[in-house]
């Protein structure tokens, strides 16, 4: 399944730094049906997520009924995004 969305880069504090782009609703219902067959425990969904040209693999983290994609530090360096910018993203979910 290959969904294409776009999204604001937003920071979480947590117990470590996370930055995450929120999964829109009607993108996370899709994936929502197919994470029975795709999560490898605890919600978790294994996912390529592609911004700009480059593609890096990361799990989708399940939030408040929805998804939120983890934004790497890798992919921001090389594609010089950060928090609050808008990012146009390609994900790829094996199903």
């Amino acid at each position: 399944m290959q969904l294409r969305f776009s999204g604001e880069i937003w920071y979480w504090r947590g117990p470590a730094p996370f930055h995450f782009v929120t999964v829109p609703p009607a993108e996370s219902e899709m994936i929502g049906e197919v994470a029975g067959v795709v999560t490898y425990g605890w919600g978790m969904i294994p996912a390529s997520v592609t911004i700009g040209s480059t593609t890096v693999t990361t799990a989708l983290w399940p939030k408040d009924g929805g998804y939120i994609v983890p934004i790497k530090k890798a992919l921001q360096d090389r594609e010089e995004i950060g928090v609050d910018d808008d990012v146009e993203i390609v994900l790829d979910v094996d199903a």
